[in-house]
């Protein structure tokens, strides 16, 4: 993660009409917005398959061919805001105690390096907070690779276009909100997945792309419902509880065939939550704070350029920062007129002056602060350090092998039930997969597991076939729980 304090004097060009784009695989969803008086006026629209794969194939090629999508379109709008695939995106939980700015910084850093799984020096990160009892904050970090950033950013520049934003669709088409307003599941019917996002206090608390959730079939789409409706549960279950008792709906958007399908599905799934469904077919009258067109459908292309139009901020930026001042100066100046170079020189020659001063009163200013702490520090990670070192040593429960033994045991020894896929969530929550040569047997098995010490909350899930048939049920383990009976 970079610090958020830079120099930049260039105050930032009003923009009053603008590209969106959505890429969603190889779909390109597009369509130019003005701005005036109040209200927003669509110019164009259009829709694009890319045969060119944006992170595998040469950048200049994929903005040859959005370009010649564009001039088929007829949009010469080169301004743009770009919604990044879902897919891209890494994320990250933590919980963060009141703490100063500069502190809280620094903590972050550091859960950065823990919960991303690889060098946050090659992600661009960006995170959202919403607050917990006691002055706690909920922090979603998010990364998207940057090689990946810097492709779409080569991309953009080949098709002739000036990137505002980076952001993702969820983020546009259900916005985080004031902190004061209900929060909320969202679905987004993809190309190839369906992203999941929940707000909630004013920030965005998961981001999930459902891989799996569609497939292809017979040249037509299937929508895994089962799948994204126990994910769905899933993800709810993760999050503290003050946040999962503020999400009051589930909101779906994409066609409205496949979506009527998943609303039902969640609806029957999601019934104890108590959670009412909602297909959107239309923006709500003031969903932007000014007027739009009364045709306008809801789309992640319409919401991208809309939301930067009337300036309500993403929760999640990707978009790298401008050069600084001296790369700008640098890149104006460098015409080769001697009449300029001297006032570029000395202009820069004062600022490199001014910003070392500056710079060194901020080291001077550090540095007091670390000697004040360097103590306490020291002590604590000692102390970190013998935690990290000794935790292994004292965990004795082995519990992903105490949860594969109990379901072993109660599998019958003559094969008429047998598992094909086994899935343990945060090494409680279980879900099995397979076939049974009957009802009987697998009812005999699902009586035998529920008397094993730790297990509880069976549930058959799902059924399919007679003899013989495949099944899905799940259960919780807990070590030192009772059993269920």
């Amino acid at each position: 993660m970079k610090p958020d304090f830079k120099l930049n004097f260039r105050k930032r060009k009003k923009i009053s009409t603008l590209l969106g784009l959505n890429l969603d695989g190889s779909r390109l969803e597009g369509v130019v917005l003005h701005r005036t008086n109040g209200s927003l006026a669509v110019q164009q629209t259009f829709t694009a398959q890319l045969t060119l794969d944006p992170l595998t194939a040469a950048p200049e090629l994929v903005g040859r061919e959005i370009r010649n999508q564009l001039d088929a379109a007829g949009v010469r709008e080169r301004d743009c805001i770009v919604g990044v695939p879902l897919k891209w995106v890494l994320t990250a939980q933590t919980e963060m105690p009141p703490l100063a700015e500069a502190d809280a910084a620094s903590l972050l850093q550091l859960e950065a390096e823990r919960g991303f799984h690889t060098d946050v020096a090659q992600l661009q990160i960006a995170h959202s907070t919403s607050p917990l009892a006691g002055g706690k904050k909920f922090v979603l970090l998010a990364g998207i690779h940057n090689p990946h950033v810097t492709a779409l950013e080569s991309i953009l520049t080949a098709a002739k276009l000036k990137p505002a934003s980076f952001t993702l669709r969820l983020t546009a088409m259900v916005p985080a909100g004031d902190g004061k307003a209900d929060g909320v599941v969202a679905l987004a019917l993809g190309e190839t997945h369906v992203g999941l996002q929940i707000t909630s206090g004013g920030g965005v608390v998961a981001l999930r792309a459902l891989e799996g959730a569609l497939t292809e079939e017979g040249g037509r789409r299937e929508l895994q419902a089962d799948f994204v409706a126990r994910e769905t549960r899933i993800t709810l279950g993760q999050l503290p509880p003050e946040l999962r008792a503020t999400v009051k709906r589930i909101r779906i958007f994409g066609p409205r065939d496949l979506a009527r399908q998943l609303a039902d599905e969640l609806e029957l799934k999601l019934e104890p939550m108590g959670l009412p469904v909602e297909v959107v077919a239309a923006f709500a009258p003031n969903e932007f704070g000014v007027q739009i067109p009364a045709e306008a459908a809801p789309s992640a292309a319409f919401s991208l350029a809309a939301r930067y139009l009337v300036t309500q901020k993403s929760a999640l930026e990707f978009l790298p920062p401008k050069p600084n001042l001296l790369e700008q100066l640098a890149a104006k100046y460098a015409s080769g007129r001697w009449r300029t170079v001297g006032l570029a020189s000395a202009a820069a020659g004062l600022l490199v002056i001014g910003t070392f001063g500056f710079q060194q009163f901020q080291l001077w200013h550090l540095r007091s602060q670390w000697n004040r702490m360097a103590t306490q520090v020291g002590e604590l990670e000692k102390v970190q350090d013998q935690i990290r070192q000794y935790r292994p040593w004292y965990d004795r429960s082995f519990k992903n092998l105490s949860i594969l033994r109990e379901l072993s045991l109660a599998f019958p020894e003559d094969g008429s039930v047998t598992a094909k896929n086994i899935q343990i969530h945060d090494g409680s929550a279980v879900t099995c997969s397979g076939t049974a040569r009957d009802y009987a047997a697998l009812l005999a098995m699902q009586a035998k597991l529920r008397s094993a010490p730790g297990v509880s909350k069976v549930n058959l899930e799902q059924v399919r076939g007679k003899a013989p048939m495949q099944f899905v049920f799940g259960f919780t383990f807990n070590p030192g729980g009772g059993s269920e009976h």
